[in-house]
C-alpha cells in the first residue's frame, strides 16, 4: 500500500518495518464488516463503520470529477474496495491500481475476477514513486490514505504530475502532523505522539510537515488548482467514537481485551488525536 524498498539502509540481520510488512501482517483483517476497507471513514452522514468508509472514497471521487471516460491511477489500493466502488459510482474507463504489498495485490485481483470486474480495474503490483506508466497517460490519480508512508510524498507528487494529462486531476486523502501548538510542553507532546505514530507506522522522517508547507510541495511540480482542506473534524471523532461504540470494531483491529478497553476509556479524543491532522489535498495539472 506503499512505496520504498525493505532493505535500503538497513544493516545486516535487521530488517526495518515497512508499510510493506505492516499491511501483510494485517492481511485481511479489514476495518468494515462488508467488504475489506482499510480507511479510517468520513463521518458526517455515516451510520457505522461501513457507511463511514465508502463515503470517504465518494468524496474523494467526487472532489476528482470522476467521470466516464476517466482513466484512473490508484495507488496503495489496499484489496481494492474503493476501486470497486468507483467503478460502480462514477464509471470510469478504467481504474489501474498500484500497491506493493504482494499478498494484497493477490487477494485483490482474485476479488476482482470472481466479480468480473477484472477488465475494467487492473491491479499491478509497483511503486507509487515509480510509476510504471508513460508521460501523460491518465486523467485521475487517488491515493487514499497511503501516501504518508511513501518515500517520499513529493516523488510521488512529481509523478503523478509527469503521468496524468493536460487537465488531469490528483486527489488524496492523506494524515499530516498537526500545526504546532502554542507552548514549548505541548508542542514536545504532540512531536512525541507523531513520532511514536511515525515508527509505529513507517512514516519517512521526510514526509513530517504540516498543511502550509504541504500545499507548497504539492504546488512544486506545477500543479494548479492546490487546496489542502483539513477533515479532521469529520474524520477522527467519529472513527474514535466507533472504536469505543462498536466491540466487533475492536475485535477486527486486534483492540479486544481488558487492557485496551481499559485504555480506550481512559484515554479521550483529544489526547490520542490531537498531533494529527487529516487532510483532503487536490490540485490540477495545468490545461
Amino acid at each position: 500500500m506503499t512505496t520504498g524498498s525493505d532493505t535500503a539502509g538497513a544493516s545486516p540481520g535487521f530488517r526495518p518495518l515497512t508499510a510493506r510488512r505492516i499491511y501483510a501482517f494485517l492481511s485481511t483483517n479489514a476495518f468494515t464488516a462488508r467488504g475489506l476497507y482499510l480507511n479510517l471513514g468520513y463521518w458526517p452522514r455515516a451510520g457505522g463503520i461501513d457507511e463511514a468508509c465508502e463515503a470517504l472514497v465518494e468524496l474523494i471521487g467526487e472532489t476528482a470529477g470522476m467521470g466516464p471516460g476517466d482513466e484512473v491511477v490508484d495507488v496503495g489500493f489496499g484489496f481494492a474496495d474503493q476501486d470497486m466502488f468507483w467503478l460502480r459510482r462514477f464509471a470510469p474507463r478504467r481504474i489501474i491500481g498500484f500497491n506493493v504489498t504482494p499478498a494484497q495485490v493477490r487477494i485483490a485481483r482474485a476479488r476482482l475476477r470472481r466479480m468480473g470486474l477484472a477488465g475494467r480495474i487492473d491491479l499491478r503490483e509497483g511503486s507509487a514513486t515509480q510509476l510504471p506508466l508513460p508521460d501523460a497517460s491518465c486523467d485521475v490519480v487517488t491515493a487514499v490514505e497511503c501516501a504518508f508512508h511513501f518515500d517520499t510524498r513529493e516523488r510521488f507528487f512529481a509523478e503523478a504530475f509527469r503521468v496524468l494529462r493536460p487537465g488531469g486531476r490528483l486527489v488524496l486523502a492523506d494524515v499530516i502532523p498537526a500545526a504546532p501548538p502554542p507552548g514549548p510542553l505541548r508542542r514536545r507532546g504532540r512531536d512525541f505522539l507523531w513520532n511514536a505514530a511515525a515508527i509505529s507506522f513507517a512514516i519517512p522522517a521526510a514526509n513530517a510537515y504540516p498543511r502550509d508547507i504541504y500545499r507548497d510541495k504539492l504546488a512544486a511540480p506545477g500543479f494548479g488548482n492546490v487546496q489542502v482542506t483539513s477533515i479532521r473534524d469529520q474524520v477522527f471523532p467519529g472513527w474514535h467514537r466507533a472504536v469505543m461504540e462498536d466491540a466487533a470494531l475492536r475485535r477486527r483491529l486486534r483492540l479486544s481485551g481488558w487492557l485496551a478497553d481499559f485504555l480506550l476509556r481512559h484515554l479521550d479524543e483529544d489526547a490520542i488525536y490531537r498531533a494529527f491532522d487529516y487532510v483532503l489535498a487536490s490540485a490540477r495539472k495545468p490545461a
